[in-house]
């Protein structure tokens, strides 16, 4: 069988993810490498046995490179991914897609221009909880998603991490940089969303140029309602959510962690326990990357599209406007 020779350019701690399992797949093969950072650049290629490049062009310009998995800071995403199709390579993209809408449609025109496949990298669709909820919801024992909440709240980033994730033009902020996964998660169950109001501030993470606490209420085209807490204002955080649904109810309080369950009970039926630990899933970021390869090889659409992508930035965007303006409702589409 045929195999994909892939490129991955920003060697941080995503990146460096991305190109070790992509390295464990039988039909990929990481060549090689791009950061700015020589010293990270020279770590990665080590660790995946590959050459490496301070200038991602020069990646881009080899012609054993099939496709490029870039995990870069958002603000490049667009400029990286233009660049990538316009040498003809497919793209696996990290989230979120970009800081701007108009970023996300200008790199959706390019991919489909050059007539080169394009992925996110919504990385909680392969995860067990968010894999077994979804399938909970769509086998219809539990009616149709009347609610859906979800909150991801922790601390703030950190003096040691880079100055763009504290600014919304070049991380998207909290929304897009961490909540990407969440709003595509509420996606991935309740479908597209109509209209999205949102309330919020800035407390405690005041380097920030976003707030760092988002209460954000989402109305889907289906007619159910969602709830998402953000925050990076939180000394003890959570990670967890709900699913009420016309028939029953889907209760996950923690997304993983040692004795962490999915509760399920219908009206007319008792409680039933899903241990997390006992689901059997690939690695997510493994798997992944080889739904991207695979639809490379077979010639598919990918799993998750620029139009995924670019719906959460939708969101996102929306919630930060309607926090602007006193909580107003901003309808999409």
């Amino acid at each position: 069988m045929a195999s994909v020779t892939l490129g991955v350019i920003g060697c941080g701690g995503m990146g460096s993810d991305l190109a070790r399992n992509a390295q464990k797949l039988e039909h990929a093969n990481v060549a090689v490498v791009s950061d700015l950072d020589e010293k990270r650049a020279r770590t990665l290629a080590e660790q995946v046995k590959s050459t490496y490049y301070l200038d991602y062009g020069a990646l881009l310009a080899r012609d054993d490179i099939d496709a490029v998995l870039i995990a870069s800071p958002p603000f490049m995403h667009r400029q990286m991914t233009e660049a990538a199709a316009d040498a003809g390579k497919h793209v696996f993209c990290e989230k979120p897609m970009a800081p701007t809408v108009a970023d996300c449609d200008a790199m959706t025109q390019a991919v489909t221009e050059a007539g080169v496949k394009f992925q996110i990298g919504h990385v909680c669709r392969y995860h067990g909880t968010h894999g077994k909820v979804r399938e909970l919801v769509a086998s219809g024992a539990y009616g149709t998603p009347t609610t859906m909440i979800v909150w991801r709240i922790g601390g703030g980033w950190g003096d040691s991490h880079p100055n763009w994730r504290y600014k919304l033009a070049e991380s998207g902020g909290t929304l897009m940089e961490v909540n990407a996964h969440e709003i595509d998660f509420m996606r991935y169950v309740c479908g597209d969303v109509a209209n999205v109001s949102a309330i919020g501030g800035t407390y405690v993470q005041t380097r920030h140029d976003y707030p760092d606490v988002t209460l954000v209420s989402l109305q889907f085209t289906s007619g159910a309602v969602g709830f998402l807490q953000s925050g990076n204002a939180s000394a003890i955080g959570g990670y967890g959510g709900r699913v009420d649904c016309t028939e029953g109810s889907i209760d996950f309080p923690a997304f993983w962690g040692g004795g962490a369950t999915i509760d399920t009970k219908r009206f007319d039926g008792e409680r039933e326990e899903i241990a997390i630990g006992d689901l059997d899933f690939e690695t997510p970021v493994k798997a992944e990357i080889r739904a991207f390869v695979d639809a490379i090889l077979d010639d598919t659409d990918t799993a998750i599209t620029a139009a995924d992508g670019r719906a959460i930035v939708e969101v996102a965007r929306a919630a930060y406007r309607s926090i602007e303006e006193g909580g107003a409702v901003i309808s999409l589409g």
